[in-house]
């Protein structure tokens, strides 16, 4: 047991070592040299102490992140004026429509004069920062022109860096900075592979550009998804407001090569909200979080010191529900945000045989021929011989047998496996088309997609329905109706299934 408790304390990991708020009397040089005196107070040679320093935070935000062993973080949490350590972890981001701004009544209601729309009121955003912590961002995207803004404001004190794919020239009036920070995620994983992401601020995941195009997003005239579905004009809430982007997350390598998902360390993220202090944004959007309590979480940290200048910090709650007590980012100085529902739906009812309609809603442009019915199947009814009991029915990856699904609708629920690889599933193995049941925790919320083929979704109730009349006919049949967009839809707006939940488990008397 011994040997092992040495082992663990002689492992090192990345630590935060946190003082709290800068004095203002320093320079910066004198900063990083005082935080490298604390390394050398628990490093044997100065070389270690400057080899394991990875970021000095020397504008608001005083501290420093380093790579130490227990022992060392220990020693240092011991010192009076540290004011906590705190150890570092990966974070999952939590992970645009045409419509989201209307329903919110952004734009004013339809028969009142232009003059009472509070977008109009607030300028549209005109001339505020807002600093965007995600993954990046893809410039090219019309949502993030300049024609007819104004000049970049003088307070203005940020860079646009350069690196793979990105330059000087993809920053614009619109986007006004761009920075990147991957010190935290090399050393977990070791070099950026920069064949599966860019080493720059260019997002390669896309949530980045999604959440930035959400946020202030120029209007954009035409458009709609696959399908002509949710057509109109998109716009970001604050359609005029500047965009600083701090790319801190990036995609995880596996073994095998492959990726999946994205992630952001503490102390890129840290140092980010340090740089955007300083940068001179008027907001922080952050749509990461961690599971961490406040006292221990360097989002909390860097938001207070945010905050404390002025600059409003809005963050994601989580896609942990609908468990209680889920919600992320549930500092009393950060304003989190929870996932609704908008009034639009793109009914796609499911017509079984037996003369039955089933809700469904879909985003997938594909269609089956009208007033034909299909074979119907459940299906654990079309999978290959050897497949795991236990996720028969799901439609895996490799699990479906082409024989026995050709030409047929085949019914799959949710559980493993992606809602799209399910789709790509039964289109593989030539089935004409497909039910997915949502979630049984999603309740009578519906999630429309787009598919590679006819398909929709329904409520895991409904879906129960379908099944009862598969098992119970012959041979059971379905059509899939062709989905429209339609709005305005009631009731809305409700929370999403899959948004994180209350009660706020640090402050319960504070509403999260």
């Amino acid at each position: 047991m011994l040997p092992l408790l040495n082992s663990l304390l002689e492992e090192k990991q990345v630590y935060i070592v946190y003082f709290g708020e800068h004095g203002g009397a320093k320079t910066t040089q004198e900063i990083e040299e005082n935080h490298l005196s604390y390394l050398l107070s628990v490093k044997e040679t100065e070389q270690d102490a400057n080899s394991s320093l990875i970021y000095s935070y020397k504008y608001s935000i005083n501290g420093f992140a380093a790579f130490l062993t227990q022992e060392e973080a220990n020693k240092l949490s011991e010192r009076e004026e540290v004011v906590s350590v705190l150890r570092s972890y990966p974070r999952k981001y939590s992970l645009h429509t045409t419509r989201s701004w209307e329903f919110a009544g952004l734009r004013g209601a339809t028969n009142l004069k232009k003059k009472d729309s509070l977008l109009l009121k607030s300028r549209y955003g005109k001339n505020v920062i807002i600093g965007m912590l995600d993954t990046g961002v893809w410039p090219e995207s019309e949502s993030f022109n300049d024609i007819g803004m104004d000049d970049v404001p003088k307070s203005w004190k940020g860079i646009c860096q350069s690196g793979d794919g990105f330059n000087s020239s993809n920053c614009n009036k619109k986007i006004i900075g761009a920075r990147y920070y991957i010190k935290g995620y090399e050393r977990q994983y070791g070099p950026l592979n920069r064949t599966l992401d860019n080493l720059s601020p260019r997002d390669v995941d896309g949530h980045g550009t999604h959440t930035a195009s959400i946020t202030a997003g120029r209007e954009v005239g035409g458009v709609s998804s696959l399908g002509g579905f949710a057509s109109g004009t998109a716009s970001g809430g604050a359609p005029l407001a500047r965009l600083a982007i701090y790319k801190v997350c990036w995609v995880i390598p596996l073994d095998d090569g492959d990726v999946r998902d994205s992630t952001c360390f503490d102390e890129d993220v840290l140092a980010a909200v340090d740089d955007a202090i300083r940068d001179g944004v008027h907001v922080l959007s952050v749509s990461i979080g961690s599971s961490h309590p406040i006292t221990n979480d360097g989002l909390a940290i860097g938001a207070l010191h945010a905050v404390k200048r002025e600059i409003i910090v809005a963050s994601s709650a989580g896609n942990s529900g609908p468990a209680k007590g889920t919600v992320f980012n549930e500092a009393p100085w950060m304003v989190t945000v929870g996932a609704s529902s908008i009034d639009r739906v793109f009914p796609s009812p499911v017509l079984l045989g037996n003369g039955q309609t089933i809700p469904g809603q879909t985003a997938t442009p594909y269609k089956l021929e009208n007033n034909k019915q299909y074979p119907l199947v459940f299906s654990g009814q079309v999978t290959k011989t050897g497949v795991d009991k236990d996720v028969i029915g799901q439609c895996l990856p490799g699990s479906l047998s082409p024989k026995k699904t050709e030409g047929k609708i085949v019914l799959c629920f949710s559980g493993n496996g992606s809602r799209a690889g399910k789709g790509a599933e039964v289109k593989r193995a030539r089935g004409a088309g497909f039910i997915l049941a949502d979630s049984e925790t999603y309740g009578s919320l519906f999630l429309a997609e787009a598919y590679l083929l006819p398909a929709t979704s329904v409520t895991y109730k409904d879906a129960l329905k379908i099944y009862g009349y598969i098992q119970s006919t012959k041979n059971p049949t379905a059509s899939i109706v062709p989905a429209k967009t339609e709005f305005p839809a009631k009731p809305a707006p409700f929370m999403a299934a899959f948004t994180s939940r209350g009660p706020n488990p640090i402050l319960s008397y504070i509403l999260k």
